[in-house]
């Protein structure tokens, strides 16, 4: 898997197609990496204090709002930190989407110090994330909060 040719195409899709161009990376994110089986991104709602879904790639979840704090999104809304859990079934406060989910990987999403969103990905893997999967998921999520559109949400 060549990893700088799939960050530099969803960075290109993000410069290119601007904040409509988010679900298109998710599609990217899903085709091109085998252990990723559903990508997301939720955004933060903090007057609700809940995670609001926004563009995904992969099956149809009923997890379309998640209070802060529970579940691995919820976790990393309140800790603002990226959250790699290698055997979902192992962890007490998941969530589940799916049967098939073995491992989550979530990495939060900035518009300059202030929390605005994360990135999902559940994987039919066990374990299978390494520093590839949080350096592109983290340059992806740089040039998400950097967009003027980014200001808008919360």
């Amino acid at each position: 898997m060549n990893w700088d040719s799939i960050q530099h195409d969803a960075l290109r899709i993000l410069e290119s197609e601007g904040w409509g161009g988010i679900g298109s990376v998710c599609e990217l994110l899903k085709e091109r990496v085998a252990h990723y089986q559903w990508v997301g991104i939720y955004w933060m709602n903090n007057a609700e204090k809940t995670l609001h879904l926004g563009p995904f790639a992969g099956a149809e979840t009923e997890h379309t709002r998640i209070p802060y704090g529970r579940g691995i999104c919820g976790q990393v809304a309140v800790s603002g930190m990226p959250f790699e859990v290698p055997d979902v079934w192992a962890q007490d406060n998941y969530l589940a989407c799916s049967m098939e989910t073995k491992s989550e990987l979530v990495v939060p999403i900035y518009q300059g110090t202030r929390l605005i969103g994360q990135i999902d990905i559940d994987s039919h893997f066990l374990n299978p994330f390494g520093a590839e999967d949080h350096a592109l998921l983290e340059a992806i999520a740089q040039a998400i909060g950097s967009m003027p559109e980014a200001a808008t949400i919360g």
